[in-house]
């Protein structure tokens, strides 16, 4: 049996903006990507501290140090410049691989 575990979380971030014109996704600083153990293109869920949503994308590396949050079509809507999310990495594993991992929090 496969368990999902939480693998990483960027807590506490910052929107820095928001673009509903884009096709999808979630641009995050590549700085705080790679800290956070999450590559280009991985799943993820945000959690919005202001209204309580959630929402499942992947996410785009931005500009490396940049401090970039951008929420990115539909999501745009969800999530306004200034809100504080959490963005939330899982991964699946078995028991005993599951009873090991040590999630990264950023």
């Amino acid at each position: 049996m496969l368990r999902t575990m939480l693998k990483s979380k960027i807590h506490g971030a910052t929107v820095t903006e928001a673009n509903l014109k884009y096709t999808g996704s979630i641009t995050i600083d590549a700085k705080l990507l790679k800290a956070a153990d999450m590559l280009p293109g991985e799943r993820v869920q945000i959690v919005n501290l202001n209204n309580g949503s959630r929402v499942e994308t992947y996410t785009l590396a931005g500009k490396m140090g940049s401090g970039t949050i951008c929420m990115n079509g539909a999501a745009a809507r969800w999530a306004h410049k200034g809100d504080t999310v959490i963005i939330i990495s899982y991964f699946h594993a078995d028991e005993e691989e599951a009873r090991k991992i040590k999630p990264k929090i950023v």
